[in-house]
């Protein structure tokens, strides 16, 4: 039998250790990409404002709803990010829950869920990272068209359409581009499979890293990480919105279902649309949902409004519902 001090001795580790547990300050975010629009300096920011700390997570957008529909009865994920059809996925699947963060009246109709299941957190716009000293002194591609060149064989990437959504995203831009709709993706395909023959480099992950090292030289990507590429990492990156037009889309968030962090996710929602938490997002090249938070300075980085008029927002609830039939058919006929 133990002496009894070290009966006690135990019980007090026991209770110092569940103590300290009980005053740890955790949420857990599924797909909140360290180098993916510079979640680094938000979950660093939101560190230091909140006390709470969010381990980095690589998830792509199909990744982290595949993973929460996985654990629905036991649950990890306090909150996720991803592009705004998997958030409206997430809602039918019943992994959400109802929360409507301090900033909800300023976000615009049609960028949330009514109930509060999802919200967008800023948008992007679809068009190409061009890594100008990978191309080794050919042009700069200016079209939808350009990439189907021979001379551009080997350089061009996009995440993978049928789990990524930044590369379903693609895959809706070039589709409407090329005189497709949302009831017909047969233009998409079509260019895919054209595409097919320059080998192109498809990855199923962000491969931000990948265009800076000249891996990729052209890659199907947001505004925001081509000017992050270029006002902060000083490589010679451009960012193209392509002559036949582009798509603009939101990023969301949503508090997941029995959330088992509480309070700790509903505070980080509450940031990332504070003041502070969207003027990261506006200074990370991206456009916060809360137009009050993109300064002049800002917007200078961006290319001008004219350039932007081509890319169009779509209806996303019809995007999200006609994905899984895009992603099987992508799959069987242009991969």
């Amino acid at each position: 039998m133990k002496p009894l001090r070290l009966i006690l001795r135990g019980v007090a580790a026991a209770a110092l250790l569940a103590s300290a547990g009980a005053f740890a300050q955790t949420a857990i975010c599924y797909n909140c990409p360290p180098e993916w629009a510079d979640w680094a300096s938000e979950l660093r920011a939101l560190k230091d404002k909140t006390g709470i700390s969010v381990p980095p997570d690589n998830k792509n957008s199909g990744q982290a709803l595949s993973q929460m529909v996985a654990e629905k009865a036991s649950p990890v994920a306090d909150v996720a990010y991803y592009g705004v059809t998997f958030g409206i996925q997430a809602k039918k699947e019943g992994v959400t829950a109802a929360y409507k963060p301090a900033a909800w009246a300023e976000i615009p109709d049609g960028l949330k869920d009514p109930e509060g299941h999802w919200f967008a957190i800023h948008s992007g716009t679809l068009g190409f990272m061009v890594n100008v000293d990978a191309l080794k002194g050919k042009p700069v591609p200016r079209s939808w068209a350009d990439l189907l060149k021979p001379q551009y064989k080997g350089l061009v990437g996009y995440l993978d359409p049928a789990s990524a959504f930044v590369g379903y995203v693609g895959a809706v831009a070039v589709n409407q581009a090329r005189g497709g709709t949302l009831d017909n993706f047969t233009p998409g395909i079509e260019y895919f499979k054209a595409l097919q023959k320059n080998e192109p480099i498809v990855p199923k992950q962000t491969s931000y890293a990948r265009v800076l090292s000249g891996e990729i030289a052209i890659l199907l990507d947001y505004d925001f990480n081509a000017y992050r590429a270029k006002y902060k990492d000083k490589a010679n990156v451009e960012f193209v919105i392509p002559a036949e037009g582009s798509v603009v889309v939101p990023y969301v968030m949503s508090l997941a279902a029995r959330n088992p962090n509480g309070d700790n996710g509903r505070k980080m929602l509450d940031f990332v649309l504070s003041n502070e938490g969207q003027a990261i997002w506006a200074n990370a090249y991206l456009r916060p949902v809360r137009a009050s938070a993109m300064s002049k300075d800002a917007q200078s980085r961006f290319l001008p409004a004219t350039e932007y008029a081509r890319a169009k927002t779509v209806d996303y609830v019809k995007m999200a519902e006609v994905q899984k039939a895009f992603s099987e058919r992508y799959l069987r006929e242009a991969q």
